[in-house]
Order: C-alpha cells, then structure tokens, then sequence
C-alpha cells in the first residue's frame, strides 16, 4: 500500500550496509534476491531467521527422506548459541518449537568452530539435525565476540543456516578499525544489528540482511485474495519477511539520521563512546580497589571490587541509590560483575 515506503527501506539498508562493510551479496544492489529489512527488534530477528532455516531444513531433509513426516522431522531439528548469547535466542527456539543448545565457549567466553563441530558431530551421532547457528558478536553480559570465522566454516560445511547477531556491537563497524571483529561474515546467511542501540536512531530500528530471503517468504508465505495486487514480484514484498502484517515507515527516521549527521560524524559518535570507555577503564585500574571483569573493546567496561560477590551488591545499591547514574549487573560463572555502558550522546568525560 505504500511503495515510497518500500523503495526507501530498500535503499536505506543498502546504504547502512555499505557503510558496515557488509559483503555485496547481502545487498539489493547485487541484483540477486539478497536485501535488507527493518525489523523492529533483534528478538524478531532471530525468530525469523530461526523460521527462515527451518523451512530451508525441512525442505532438504523431506528430499533425502520422503517417508518422513513433519513431526519427526521437528522433533530432530537442534540449533546452537553461545551460553552468554541473548536470552532471546532461547525464546527463539521456544516460539519455532526447536531444540536450541547453548554451548559452553572458551576460556575467553568465545563461541568457536571447535566447540561447535564438537556438538553438532555428537548430536548428528545422537540421531539429531543441526539446522541453525547464531554467532554473537558482543554478548549482552560482557560484550565478548564469537569466533564468527570458524564458526562460519564449519556451517558452509555442515549447510547449516548461520545467523550474526550484533544487536549492539555492529553499529561500531561503521568504522573501519572495528570491522576485524566479524571477520568471516560473508560466511553467513542472515546478519542483525540495532541502529536503535548506538547509532542515534529512536526505538524501533533493527536492521536485517538476508542472502536467501525466499526461505523466509516461503515460511510466512500466507496470501489471501484481498492482499495481492499487480505488482507482486516486482518489489520486496515486506509482510513476507517479518512476523507481523502490518509495519511502520521506520526507514524514514534512518534516513533523516544518515542525512543529518552523515557517516563522519556517526563514526566520531562511536569513537568518542569508545575513547570513553577506556577512559573509565583506566581509572579502574589505577586504583587498587577495582578489577576488571572483561577487555574493553566498545563502549562497555565489566568492572568489580576486589573481593566477593556481596561487597559488589552494595557498590552497586549505592550508586544506583544516588540517582546520578545507573548501572546494570551480571553475573557469569557465579562472578558477579557491574556494567558501565556508555551510550548517550550527552556522555562527556568530565
């Protein structure tokens, strides 16, 4: 019903992955089937990723075994995370009716191609069919990043979808320095990033890329009479990439913050919250009383009072109890941790 709004969502996620640095053939401009769409949160995205690999799953293992039914098929489908990904790939797997592991990762909290191989051979073995990988670039928690290199070999090798979420991370690939960080992408089927989380854009924007959007149209592929029209085919057909019908024209509000601050200046924005960042990093580890939990490498510092658990509670009850800042803890392998994320545009260092 509204093509301007089509035809900007279509270019607009062409300019932002440019300006990641995203391959070609997750770009409309390829001319291929490849695009993006604006979901509104990470959580939609992984949901429809998750979808998008079923259908593509099902399809090949309904070839190879035509007297399997749909039932058992489901019931053999297993999916893989990071044990510190977002809690909203377990939902995923909830609301698809999957099995989803969460893998232990690395003495550095990564999620390797080892350790995956390690799983998927163990389930293949247990009758199992891996099916769908989500490789986090900046975990929640901690902001630590999958090793999205081998991860993605060993699902080019197994064909198993592999999905990137960098909900908060990715707007820092904007810039050049920070793109090692997902190194291996053009190995993957689907990538997801908030403009939403750091790149100045109000709530909801969350920007999706897909290689092969057809498994997702054929997922959610319900077209009743009152909603075809002439120029179906000759366009992205939106309702068929996403869960709801119905979506608002959040390509406008991304094209005025391209158009206002341009790449320049968004790329000063993420570097100043980084610089900063390290600035109370290094104010940590200049008093002898703090720790910290985690390398800095964006605009999140893991940090701790020396000590345990408890005096670290009451650090944070107190400075949140002055109502100046806040701050938000985690906690992993019973190390309980605060979190300084630096985020608004109004953070300054003094």
């Amino acid at each position: 019903a509204s093509p301007a709004c089509t035809e900007l969502e279509v270019v607009m996620l062409d300019w932002l992955g440019q300006m990641l640095g995203l391959p070609e053939q997750f770009l409309a401009r390829s001319g291929g089937e490849a695009g993006g769409v604006i979901q509104g949160t990470a959580s939609e995205a992984t949901l429809v990723a998750l979808l998008g690999a079923k259908a593509r799953t099902m399809q090949r293992v309904k070839e190879q075994n035509p007297e399997w039914t749909d039932t058992e098929i489901l019931s053999k489908l297993v999916g893989y995370c990071n044990k510190q990904a977002h809690s909203s790939v377990e939902r995923a797997g909830l609301l698809g009716g999957v099995k989803l592991r969460t893998l232990q990762p690395n003495n550095k909290r990564r999620l390797t191609g080892d350790i995956l191989r390690e799983s998927i051979e163990e389930d293949v073995r247990n009758g199992l069919i891996p099916f769908y990988v989500v490789a986090t670039l900046g975990t929640t928690s901690s902001c630590t990043f999958d090793d999205l290199n081998s991860i993605g070999d060993v699902c080019n090798e197994k064909e198993i979808w592999l999905h990137v979420d960098a909900a908060y991370a990715g707007s820092a690939f904007i810039c050049p320095e920070y793109r090692y960080l997902m190194k291996g992408v053009e190995k993957a089927d689907s990538f997801n990033f908030n403009p939403h989380k750091w790149l100045l854009v109000n709530f909801d924007c969350s920007a999706m890329w897909l290689k092969q959007p057809r498994w997702v149209v054929d997922a959610f592929n319900v077209d009743p009479l009152y909603l075809k029209h002439d120029q179906q085919g000759a366009a992205p057909d939106y309702r068929h990439w996403q869960i709801p019908l119905g979506r608002r024209f959040r390509a406008l509000k991304l094209w005025f913050v391209l158009r206002l601050y341009g790449i320049e200046n968004l790329q000063k924005h993420i570097r100043k919250h980084i610089a900063l960042a390290h600035l109370f990093e290094k104010l940590c580890l200049s008093d002898e009383r703090f720790e910290l939990f985690e390398d800095v490498t964006m605009g999140l510092v893991c940090f701790r009072l020396k000590g345990d658990n408890d005096i670290n509670e009451g650090l944070l009850r107190r400075i949140n109890g002055r109502g100046k800042i806040h701050l938000v803890p985690s906690k992993i392998d019973d190390v309980y941790f605060l979190r300084l994320a630096i985020c608004s545009r109004f953070s300054e260092d003094s």
